[in-house]
């Protein structure tokens, strides 16, 4: 995987992750918690994407400067 690629990754997942946490706070996540005891199902795949972009855009990034 090519540099600016894993960079992109690597920050669209942090940018999902922070959009994630967000929406965790926010009031229909709250009703959710509160009748469910989980978040909103919208949150938990913001969270989820960002958690595995973020990894892959990493192990790109380390992958590739240790070839180089």
């Amino acid at each position: 995987m090519n540099k600016p690629l894993s960079l992109a990754l690597l920050v669209g997942g942090i940018i999902l992750i922070i959009c994630g946490a967000n929406a965790s706070d926010s009031a229909a996540s709250g009703i959710s918690r509160f009748f469910t005891g989980n978040p909103t199902d919208k949150t938990m795949w913001l969270l989820i994407a960002g958690a595995a972009a973020a990894i892959v855009g990493a192990a790109g990034l380390f992958r590739s400067s240790k070839s180089s």
